[in-house]
């Protein structure tokens, strides 16, 4: 029986080259995306088979349905990326507002139903995006800092509760430093830069190993030494 996988924000950067790397390694996709037009384009790259839903996860009702109907067409699915977020510098309210229901709220949803689908079936594998700015703030990006935050405890909750269960069920935090993306283009000044090709490869492998976390790329694994160990006095000045 093929093995079958749902990346959610599958419609460019990461998602999308995940995407690629689990279809080359035989699995049938669930594409879900805002852009249906792009997914339909990944859609047909791909070598094996794959389902397109357009799911807009700020609506959390709607989102969930569409999920959950995707899940059943696909007949139950393997694993599941919850990749898709949104990260604007220096927002207003409204920006920080929009933040909070897709990293968030948005996020929440999606790892719920998820989670409750391995329950159901015994076995699965979650995989949420957090970041690197999940370990401290980040004056700049305050909201999106937190949100990430809100992701990695979140996922930690979840992992909890299915090693209380017994189920062989893996839940996967990963934390990106600075990817060549949507979200970093026009930034100046970033450093350690991956390419999301690189990015996807060492996400992918980590989701083979059924890790608990992963830093990408590997050596952002240094500078969460550093951050979880800074005082604050210093960190207000790097601010």
């Amino acid at each position: 029986m093929a093995r079958r996988a749902i990346v959610i924000g599958a419609s460019t950067g990461i998602g999308k080259e995940l995407a690629r790397l689990l279809s080359r390694a035989g699995y049938e996709l669930g594409l879900v995306a805002r852009r249906a037009d792009l997914l339909e384009k990944l859609a047909d790259e791909l070598p094996t088979q794959s389902y397109v839903s357009r799911i807009d996860v700020v609506q959390i009702e709607e989102a969930r349905e569409k999920l959950r109907a995707l899940i059943d067409r696909m007949g139950g699915v393997d694993l599941i990326i919850v990749n898709s977020g949104v990260s604007p510098v220096d927002p207003d309210w409204g920006e920080e507002a929009q933040v909070i229901a897709v990293n968030v709220a948005g996020f929440a949803a999606i790892a719920n139903l998820a989670i409750d689908h391995f329950i159901e079936r015994g076995r699965g594998h979650l995989v949420g995006i957090s970041s690197i700015a999940s370990l401290r703030a980040v004056g700049a990006s305050t909201v999106y800092s937190a949100s990430k935050a809100f992701v990695s405890r979140y996922l930690e909750g979840l992992r909890l509760k299915v090693d209380e269960l017994g189920l062989d069920i893996a839940v996967t935090d990963i934390k990106p430093g600075y990817v060549e993306t949507q979200m970093t283009e026009g930034r100046s000044g970033l450093f350690w830069m991956a390419t999301v090709d690189e990015a996807a490869r060492q996400i992918h492998a980590a989701i083979r190993k059924r890790k608990r976390h992963a830093y990408i790329t590997r050596r952002w694994r240094l500078m969460a030494w550093v951050l979880k160990t800074v005082p604050y006095p210093l960190l207000s000045k790097l601010s």
